[in-house]
């Protein structure tokens, strides 16, 4: 139990000189805009997600097979455009090794802005959402999700990628005391699929009972936040005594 709440702790309020710093939280914040933004595109954009690329691909398949309510275009678009966000963040990445809280800041606030132009382009929408918007809201928030993605993933804080929980939950079972392992981070993959779960609650209940814009206003406040931390944690870093050593 102490091991599991150490690792809670380390989680959600890591310690001052961590190895991630203030990465975990941050990172935990942005699994839960996963969920929020898949739960809009899931329940307003039509079958489609704009963060989960596995589903995406099943629902290509189904819609190749003539299944109602799945589009080929809008899988396709969802799977193109996240690429295209990864490729171009897998760039920044590069350029600012070794600055990671910097690169999830930047990272951040470059999705903070397009959810922002999506939040616009939702609250003056009609409902239903016409079609030539909701590709648009596709591509703009997959391309969103892709940069997320491609920069959890060069920050690589285990079992943090915001996206994906397959293998989180996989480790959860393969990584048991039952197994024969040591049962490690269980509390922070529990958290991360927590964080998942709670984002996608919230944003389908705001969906179906109060107003579709709501999640990504959620989602917005919270990228906006994360910006805001990863590069003020980045400018005191860069300006505390070690760092100048």
């Amino acid at each position: 139990m102490s091991a599991f709440l150490a690792d809670a702790r380390e989680t959600v309020a890591p310690r001052r000189g961590g190895k991630d710093g203030l990465l975990p939280p941050l990172l935990v914040a942005l699994t839960a805009v996963t969920g929020l933004v898949d739960a809009f595109s899931y329940l307003v954009l039509g079958h489609v997600f704009v963060a989960n690329m596995t589903g995406n691909v099943v629902f290509l398949a189904f819609a190749l097979a003539g299944v109602g309510g799945f589009s080929v275009l809008a899988s396709l678009l969802a799977l193109g455009c996240f690429a295209l966000g990864a490729l171009v963040t897998g760039r920044l990445g590069r350029s600012l090794a070794g600055r990671r809280e910097l690169l999830l800041g930047v990272t951040a606030a470059i999705q903070a802005v397009i959810v922002a132009e999506a939040v616009t382009m939702t609250a003056l929408a009609a409902s239903p959402v016409q079609t030539g918007l909701r590709y648009a809201l596709i591509a703009v928030l997959a391309a969103a999700l892709g940069a997320q993605n491609a920069t959890a993933r060069k920050l690589a804080v285990p079992d943090l990628t915001t996206t994906v929980l397959t293998l989180t939950i996989t480790g959860i079972a393969a990584d048991h005391a039952w197994a024969g392992a040591t049962g490690a981070r269980v509390a922070r993959r529990l958290i991360s699929i927590a964080a998942m779960l709670a984002g996608a609650l919230v944003g389908a209940v705001l969906v179906l009972h109060a107003h579709i814009v709501y999640p990504l206003a959620i989602a917005l406040v919270v990228l906006a936040a994360v910006a805001l931390t990863g590069m003020a944690r980045s400018r005191s870093r860069s300006r505390s005594p070690e760092s100048a050593m």
